[in-house]
């Protein structure tokens, strides 16, 4: 069953990514896995869950992950870069999908993976100077502008994307974003990077 999955989400990867569309039949994704239709619908009920858990799963393991397992890692230019890597090396894949009727989902489902870990990075820089859920909130505000972000550099970014330069847009906004919390009443210092 595992590899079943496996090839289920491969070749939706693959397949939208060489079409610049996420409207490939679910009989193509079939047959680039070597499975049948049938098992497609037994193990997602259709072809846009497929691809959204196709987009899942490439997030899941390139980005929280290993944010998961690094958390140091997850406030700075070496994450930022990570993330502006994996889209951009998978803009065809992405920019089919973030113009699909999966959309919206994937944005949620995509911030939803990395909100708590900002929340996480929130609490620890900030403890309790933040009162009830504003760090989550602050942590889903800030997933959700980087993710508007991106989501206009995969999808109107002239030319091959350049990693590096987005990385440091990205830092850029959370330097900007960090100088105004530092006035916070109790605010720690930011830690070394």
């Amino acid at each position: 069953m595992r590899r079943t999955r496996a090839a289920l989400l491969g070749a939706a990867v693959t397949l939208v990514s060489e079409r610049g569309t996420a409207n490939v039949p679910v009989s193509d994704i079939a047959d680039g896995a070597g499975v049948s239709r049938q098992l497609v619908y037994l193990h997602y009920g259709d072809r846009d869950r497929l691809l959204l858990e196709a987009a899942l799963d490439l997030a899941r393991r390139e980005l929280a992950e290993p944010w998961q397992a690094a958390p140091e890692t997850a406030i700075g230019r070496g994450r930022a870069l990570a993330i502006a890597r994996h889209f951009a090396a998978h803009r065809a894949f992405y920019g089919a999908m973030f113009n699909s009727a999966s959309a919206f989902a994937l944005n949620r489902e995509v911030s939803g993976l990395l909100s708590p870990l900002r929340s996480e990075s929130m609490r620890d820089r900030f403890g309790d100077v933040l009162p009830g859920q504003l760090d989550a909130d602050l942590a889903a505000f800030i997933t959700g502008g980087i993710g508007a972000v991106i989501y206009l550099w995969v999808t109107e970014g002239e030319g091959p994307l350049d990693p590096e330069a987005m990385a440091d847009r990205l830092v850029a906004v959370g330097d900007l974003l960090n100088a105004a919390l530092e006035h916070l009443p109790g605010a720690a210092a930011p830690a070394p990077e």
